[in-house]
């Protein structure tokens, strides 16, 4: 699912700075809009699903806490950017490479399927008390 979203992401993000008119602007809002938000389910449920139930709270804090320093510094960069080149296309031709990327990336991390448990470390020798 990762990988739809960021990939639908980055691909919007790639044909935006193209747009010309208001109709391709609409289209871009409605896409764009139904995909942003679209990512965070099924993230929390991988952090659910990777670190536990009980730390989901903790960890995805610290997911949506590197979001907003990304977030942060991709709105400074996209502002030197402007300032420097005179208009945003790289900087939305690299968010939207960067989307893909992202995408790609999402398959590569490992899942423990459901119903089937991590194995369990295994106790220490001499601890058989």
């Amino acid at each position: 699912m990762l990988l739809c979203y960021y990939g639908l992401r980055g691909v919007s993000l790639l044909i935006l700075p193209f747009v010309r008119n208001p109709i391709g602007l609409t289209a871009f809002a409605i896409l764009f809009g139904l995909d942003y938000i679209a990512t965070v389910p099924p993230t929390t449920a991988l952090v659910a699903d990777l670190f536990g139930r009980r730390n989901v709270g903790t960890v995805f804090g610290w997911v949506f806490f590197a979001h907003q320093i990304g977030a942060a510094s991709a709105s400074w960069l996209g502002g030197v950017a402007r300032d420097t080149i005179g208009d945003y296309v790289l900087t939305f031709v690299v968010a939207g490479g960067i989307a893909i990327v992202a995408g790609v990336l999402a398959l590569q991390i490992g899942r423990t399927p459901k119903g089937e448990q991590p194995i369990a470390p295994v106790a220490p020798i001499g601890n058989l008390a």
